[in-house]
């Protein structure tokens, strides 16, 4: 919105333009001076100071609307004698319109003074044209901290739609990558046991629906996304039976805090894809999940390397990296580390 076009600008502007000739015009020349004055001569003073003010507002609002309609605050210095010119053609008709009309309202008033002098008139216009350019200073400043402000809320806007934007695509990743690497799991498990095949394909349509639900949301309860995980490991157990064991150390305080959808479910799927998957006799995979310093704490890990991972896409733990400088920017970290023969994936989230 035009800042000459706000309501409130208008209101104090025609205020403040009145206020200003009435406090130093009126107001000095009526309480100031030591004689007594005519009734007439006062209301002359009065109407002088209110004259000019009403005048003086209008000759600033013109040049607000030629630097709201005519100028950008960022070609400023490229348009600085036009702001010149325009200003100097605002004193002119100032000059031209106010003095006349206060000659007439003297001649007409008994007891007010005569015409004043042309003397007087200049060094008036001096008086004028200085009021005019503090009122001009003013409004630039007002008119750059408005300009500036709106070019940063345009730029959150911009930043907050590029950030769903990506998150959403993100988000698109999750589904397929998961969808993939299940599909391939009960392939190779209807070869071996169909019965197991078809309870794995049920299992994972379950599964499936509450990927597609819940990943629409940037954030669930971190007890919805076990349930997830329950399943999803239930899938597993399938495929690995005895070669996988899977436990959980949750703190009960955080199972209602938020966390994005599914990021669990992506470090146990890398856990048993890249870890438990190349080990002959299998392996455990451990979640647990703690808070401390202000900070959800969410730990998985498994038997294994990391040198057992560098054959894979990485594609999982590339999502999760991405997905928590997207929503918490430096205030999350994830960390990937080997330790006592075990891979652990560590994922700090403040607590809001």
């Amino acid at each position: 919105m035009k800042l000459s076009l706000n309501k409130y600008y208008i209101i104090f502007g025609f205020i403040g333009w009145v206020l200003l000739f009435t406090t130093t015009l009126a107001i000095p020349k009526i309480f100031i001076r030591s004689e007594d004055l005519a009734y007439k001569l006062k209301l002359y003073f009065w109407a002088e100071s209110i004259l000019c003010g009403i005048f003086a507002f209008l000759c600033s609002y013109i040049i607000s609307l030629f630097i709201d309609y005519k100028l950008h605050i960022s070609n400023l210095k490229q348009n600085i004698w036009k702001l010149i010119v325009v200003f100097v053609l605002v004193q002119i008709l100032y000059t031209l319109i106010i003095w006349p009309i206060l000659d007439v309202a003297s001649l007409q008033i008994k007891g007010a003074y005569s015409t004043i002098t042309f003397k007087g008139k200049m060094y008036n216009v001096f008086y004028f044209m200085t009021l005019f350019f503090v009122w001009f200073f003013v409004f630039l400043t007002i008119k750059i901290y408005h300009q500036l402000k709106s070019v940063q809320l345009k730029q959150v806007l911009l930043e907050s739609n590029l950030r769903e934007s990506q998150l959403n695509t993100l988000k698109g990743q999750i589904n397929p990558h998961f969808m993939f690497n299940s599909l391939n799991n009960i392939r190779g498990l209807i070869l071996e046991d169909v019965n197991k095949a078809r309870v794995m394909l049920t299992s994972l349509s379950e599964t499936l629906r509450y990927s597609l639900t819940k990943s629409d949301s940037n954030s669930i309860a971190l007890e919805d996304e076990l349930e997830m995980i329950e399943n999803y490991v239930a899938i597993s157990k399938i495929q690995f039976e005895d070669r996988l064991t899977f436990e959980t150390d949750i703190d009960k305080a955080s199972l209602n805090i938020k966390i994005p959808p599914m990021i669990i479910q992506m470090l146990v799927e890398n856990a048993i894809k890249h870890g438990i998957s190349n080990l002959k006799k299998g392996g455990k995979v451990k979640l647990s999940t703690t808070i401390e310093d202000y900070q959800l704490q969410i730990e998985v890990s498994n038997t294994g390397g990391l040198n057992q991972n560098k054959n894979g896409t990485q594609l999982g733990l590339q999502n999760i990296k991405k997905r928590l400088e997207l929503l918490y920017g430096e205030n999350s970290t994830f960390n990937l580390r080997e330790l006592d023969n075990k891979v652990i994936a560590t994922i700090k989230i403040p607590l809001k």
